[in-house]
Order: structure tokens, then sequence, then C-alpha cells
């Protein structure tokens, strides 16, 4: 069967197992950079929050001989694990003053989001745009976010400039930019000590390493590196989560480095994670960032 035949059979089985005091359905979610998947939501009648269980890799093991019975048991069991611990009453939501140390933001592609970007609050920064997100807490959601859309400042009353406030505020309080050579990281996360090289990449993220590529916005370690190099720094977006900083000497060649930086996003980065293909630099003199066309 195809991929709408395999989503409807899994969602009958589920509305016929769970019962009629649960409502099963089908649905396609956007997300990042134009990415749409396909989920089962199962949702309690009591319920006003709920999971969503994303279908690709389910009907890939389908496709690789799995039973529905077998998938049908493994999103139960998933189900199960998560829902007593996202059942939670969302009222709290509709009072700013309940959720504004909570509300932060991140920097997505401009271009490849215009369809999303019609419904949330939204800033553009070069190539870019800043969106805004409430994380929920940690312990009991991990990092689980909900994206904050325009009929959320309506409900507020607040405006988008004053979200940017708070979520700036929030982001230097809560999400702290880490700057660090990329060996030091690279070491982190192999367990291996990574020889220096002569050009020497720095990576600059936040704390969380979490959507750390908007620290651009408020961080003030690019003017302490740049002082430190005596140079401008050039600025590679690796991911909505880091982005990578050189000394720009104005001898290099930075159709290499957009090159680079388009293998990457195809062959290493996830289509949803992925910022940019563009170089930006940091001027010094000007202590500002500004988009590489040339």
């Amino acid at each position: 069967m195809n991929f709408k035949e395999f989503s409807d059979s899994v969602a009958g089985v589920l509305q016929r197992r769970l019962g009629e005091d649960y409502t099963v359905t089908v649905t396609e979610v956007l997300k990042n950079n134009d990415i749409r998947l396909t989920g089962i939501v199962i949702m309690e009648k009591s319920d006003n929050v709920y999971p969503t269980i994303y279908l690709e890799e389910p009907y890939q093991q389908y496709q690789d001989g799995v039973s529905i019975q077998r998938i049908v048991e493994e999103i139960m069991a998933l189900y199960e694990k998560h829902a007593h611990s996202i059942k939670l009453n969302m009222d709290f939501f509709r009072d700013f003053s309940k959720i504004e140390d909570r509300i932060f933001h991140k920097l997505v592609n401009y271009d490849k989001n215009r369809e999303l970007l019609s419904d949330v609050p939204y800033f553009r920064w070069h190539d870019l745009a800043v969106v805004f997100y409430y994380a929920m807490d940690e312990a009991a959601f991990g990092r689980a976010s909900i994206l904050i859309h325009n009929n959320h400042l309506d409900l507020w009353g607040r405006a988008a400039e004053e979200v940017y406030e708070t979520a700036q505020q929030n982001m230097r309080r809560h999400m702290p930019e880490l700057l660090l050579p990329m060996s030091e990281l690279l070491e982190e996360l192999m367990g291996v000590q990574i020889e220096e090289r002569e050009m020497s990449f720095y990576v600059l993220t936040n704390k969380d390493k979490m959507f750390g590529a908007s620290t651009m916005l408020y961080t003030q370690q690019l003017k302490v590196l740049a002082d430190q190099l005596q140079s401008d720094l050039m600025i590679l977006p690796s991911s909505v989560h880091e982005v990578l900083l050189l000394p720009d000497d104005c001898d290099r060649e930075y159709d290499f480095y957009r090159q680079m930086v388009r293998e990457v996003n195809a062959t290493q980065v996830d289509p949803e994670e992925i910022l940019s293909s563009s170089l930006y630099r940091y001027d010094r003199g000007k202590a500002e960032i500004e988009e590489i066309f040339a």
C-alpha cells in the first residue's frame, strides 16, 4: 500500500483499539524549511495537549516487511510512554505573564519558510528571519517547544516588538553564548584529542547547543574574538544550532567557502536544520554583521 493508505490503515487500527474515548487523526505538520511530515495524533477527549507521532519511519519499516500490527504496537508503546508526562492544562498559555520567562528566539531561512512566516511573528535579518518559541519545562518535556503564532500575540495583546525584547532578555539570561575552537568541540563530541591545525575554525552557539545560531543577535563574543585575532570574521552558517567563525583576511576565495557550505548542507545537515548557504562577515570597525555578496 502507498503512504496515504498506510497512514489511514494505522489510524483505523489505533482508533478501533483505543475506542470512543479517544480520537485518532492523521495530520500534516509543516516544519522548518518547508519540510512536511505526516503524523498520527492520539487525543483523549479530556486532553488539550497531545503528542504527534510521525509516520515516515514506520512506513519505511512497513516497506521492509514489518507488519501493520507490529507497527501499531510500537506506536501504542511510544504513546503510553509519553502521554502521561505531557498531559497538562494549557490555560496558563493564555496569560503572557505566566510564560514570558520561557520565550526565546531562533533564526530560520527566510525564503525556505515563506508559508510558515505568513502565520508567525518574525523580523527579517539579512536572508534569515527571527522567529519565537516557548520552551517547555525540560524536566517533563525534554526539549519540546511551541512556536509562537500571530494568534498568540492577539491572545496576549502584545506586539511583536515586545516579544522580541522579552526573547532577547531571556536569551542573554538563560542561553548565554558559547564560543570555542572547533577542535575543542570535536574533542568533546568524539572523546579524543584533536590536533590543532594552522587554520582554526571557531564555533559559536549557546550553552545548550540548541538553536545556537541566533546567538549572533546578541553576543559580544564576536567583538572579543575579532579583537583577539585583529581581524574581521567570516561567518559560515553550519546549521540552525551553530555558526563557524574564522579570520577574514580579505584574500580568501568566498566562492570556495560558499561551495563548502552548500556541500555540507547537502550531505551533512538534516534538511530541517539547514540555516543558509550564504556567507556573513563581522565587520570589526563597524561592530556589525553583514552578508557577503561578492
